[in-house]
Formats: C-alpha cells, sequence, structure tokens
C-alpha cells in the first residue's frame, strides 16, 4: 500500500500575478514547476505548516487566505493530498532556497509552464478566476 502524504501549497498573489516555483533537478519530479509548500509535520494545521514552509523555503512570510483547491494524486512515490491556499506576502521577498526557479505569472499564462500533476486542477480553477 502506498504512503499518503498530505501537503499545502501557497497560491502567492501580488500585482495580479501568482508566484510559480521550479522544483530542483535532484528532486522527486525533477524541474516541474510548483506552488511553494510542503508537507504538514503532525501536530501542525495546514495553514501552521504553509507559514513554516514558505519562511524555510523562501525566506518570506505569508498572510493565508482562503484555500483554493485540495487535490488527491497517486504518484509512484506516494499518494500526494495538495490542499492550496491563498496567500499575501506580508515581510520579505522570495529567495531561491530550495527552488532552482521561480516566475510571477498572470493566472492565464500559468498553463505554460511543465506542473507537477497534483497542481493541476489548482491551475485549472486559477485559470478561470480574476484575481
Amino acid at each position: 500500500m502506498k504512503k499518503n502524504i498530505h501537503v499545502v501549497g501557497a497560491v502567492i498573489v501580488e500585482n495580479n500575478k501568482i508566484l510559480c516555483a521550479q522544483r530542483g533537478a535532484t528532486k522527486s519530479l525533477p524541474l516541474k514547476w510548483e506552488f511553494p509548500g510542503g508537507k504538514i509535520e503532525d501536530n501542525e494545521t495546514p495553514q501552521d505548516a504553509l507559514r513554516r514552509e514558505i519562511d524555510e523555503e523562501m525566506e518570506c512570510s505569508v498572510e493565508i487566505g482562503e484555500q483554493v483547491d485540495h487535490t488527491v494524486h497517486e504518484y509512484d512515490f506516494g499518494i500526494v493530498h495538495l490542499t492550496t491556499y491563498y496567500c499575501k506576502l506580508l515581510e520579505g521577498e522570495p529567495i531561491l532556497t530550495e527552488h532552482v526557479a521561480f516566475k510571477w505569472l498572470p493566472n492565464n499564462e500559468l498553463f505554460k509552464l511543465d506542473w507537477a500533476p497534483a497542481d493541476i486542477p489548482a491551475i485549472e480553477k486559477l485559470s478561470k478566476m480574476s484575481l
């Protein structure tokens, strides 16, 4: 039986653009694009996990808003349960510590990137919304 992995992702919106982050070449899903975030640790709420992950991965802090989407996707390494939330930068600017690149894109250009499969349902929703 595959392992269930619960993760959160930040849909950081600024100036009508969304922050997209590219995974490293040595990570699982190498060089795929994703919303920054990570695993929810034991005794952590999804929002607490997202704040911690953005602080660790991008050295900035965010205000977390409403949920964008919840997706379950089966990969070869496990079953990922991804919950994405709208976020706003509160302090700092994103710095690359774990990702190899990031881009700010309007929602109608998100599909130009090669996304991790679990992120695609959120992309589909975001592409139809006004920011």
